[in-house]
């Protein structure tokens, strides 16, 4: 009945024979190509459920109809699960060529026909269900039910046993069936990114033992697809064991991706310069000012370092403003790379740059500015017109460290070293304690 026939054509009649028994059942079926997710063969109940003809469908795949599947990094994780279990079932939505969604519970299984791997899907409305269900369910039920279709997921941790329920919008929002992810702790806590790891963990913790009213913490976690998303996370114990231990605690999970992505993105337009990408020199004061009190306590030595290009404006005269923006490019970037890993370097205004060294002495950041000075120079020998930089240096140690006179001394030194032929590096007069 079925041939293994790749084109759309031949395999909109794959199931010519049986047309007339799947034409009158209630649920959408759907053969589909395990490797690209395509749509072979539908019956009319597919196409009709979606608004759309019954040759429309074939121009589709899961990716396009499904709202819940997206891309085939995912598909290929599904295909995996449904290979492996003799019927996957999957929660969903079906986009409606209405613009509205349809909520279906979808029933996949795997066959091969004539050497050919195939899947046969059954999908079913569900819309009537849910709102039986919601309708059925005593108040603490719609309670959970309005909260969890109002999130993007809840969770409810059994603590004695560690059985942690996850919700079925919490498992489609990280792109998994309502049958999958392990009811256990260490799903959740193996996939948190183990640079948030230890802080949620200790937050949470810090509720369990009474230190904190309520859970509540921002932290990314690993989806199906091995991407992470940002999510907003908070609980709180609602049953104590009879020993006035925490027996039970129920949390709401919310995905904050786009808004994470915007504060990071507002931030770093905040803290750094659009033009060079290095921090701006609003990042740069507060940086400075946080190291210097870590000197302070810690009794530690920081070096400064002003650096000014050579003949800038002559460059924007005769060069043009365009040509001034890439010397002050190239310049930024010749500086960050060689610097070492504590250094930062940071636009200070126009073209001129300034470089923060913790834990380093006048000795010590003298050796800094010279290795930035030559960097600059070989970088853009080949520019026209050839560019270099004067640089300015000064260092203080512990309690004698004041933030003005650290400047001064080096911003006199960058004057010196222009006085003196340009291209070249100045320690301050008086140098403070190294």
């Amino acid at each position: 009945m079925l041939e293994a026939d790749p084109t759309p054509q031949a395999n909109a009649h794959l199931l010519t024979d049986a047309e007339a028994l799947f034409a009158h059942l209630a649920d959408a079926v759907y053969l589909i190509d395990p490797h690209t997710s395509n749509i072979l063969w539908c019956n009319r109940k597919a196409w009709e459920g979606l608004g759309l003809g019954p040759e429309d469908v074939l121009d589709h795949s899961v990716l396009s109809l499904q709202m819940d599947v997206h891309g085939l990094p995912q598909w290929s994780e599904i295909a995996n699960a449904i290979r492996a279990t003799d019927c996957f079932r999957f929660i969903g939505r079906h986009r409606h060529q209405q613009g509205h969604e349809v909520p279906v519970e979808v029933n996949t299984t795997h066959f091969e026909l004539h050497g050919k791997a195939y899947f046969l899907s059954v999908a079913r409305d569900i819309t009537n269900r849910v709102a039986q269900e919601a309708d059925s369910q005593s108040r603490e039920k719609q309670l959970w039910f309005a909260l969890n279709e109002a999130s993007d997921g809840l969770w409810d941790w059994e603590v004695a046993s560690g059985t942690l329920f996850f919700s079925p919008q919490l498992k489609r929002m990280l792109g998994y069936g309502p049958d999958e992810m392990a009811p256990v702790l260490e799903t959740w806590s193996r996939n948190v990114h183990p640079e948030d790891a230890p802080r949620v963990l200790a937050i949470l913790d810090e509720h369990l033992r009474g230190k904190r009213s309520r859970y509540e913490a921002e932290y990314r976690i690993r989806n199906r697809n091995g991407h992470y998303l940002w999510v907003h996370d908070r609980g709180r114990v609602c049953e104590f064991a009879p020993d006035g231990q925490p027996a039970r605690v129920v949390g709401m999970v919310q995905d904050i991706s786009k808004r994470k992505q915007l504060e990071l993105l507002l931030h770093e337009h905040a803290s750094n310069d659009p033009l060079t990408g290095l921090a701006n020199r609003r990042e740069g004061a507060t940086y400075l000012q946080a190291q210097i009190e870590l000197c302070h306590r810690l009794n530690l030595s920081i070096g400064l370092a002003f650096i000014d290009i050579d003949h800038f404006k002559s460059v924007n005269d005769r060069y043009g403003h365009l040509t001034g923006d890439r010397v002050l490019l190239h310049v930024a970037q010749a500086i960050k790379n060689s610097l070492r890993g504590s250094d930062l370097p940071c636009r200070w205004g126009g073209e001129e740059f300034i470089v923060i060294a913790p834990n380093t002495t006048l000795k010590q950041m003298c050796l800094v500015a010279e290795k930035v000075r030559l960097a600059v120079q070989q970088a853009l020998a080949g520019h026209t017109p050839a560019v270099t930089v004067s640089v300015g240096v000064s260092a203080a140690f512990g309690n004698a460290i004041d933030q003005t006179d650290l400047m001064a001394q080096a911003d006199s030194a960058l004057y010196r070293a222009k006085q003196n032929g340009r291209n070249r590096v100045e320690t301050a007069v008086v140098a403070p304690r190294t």
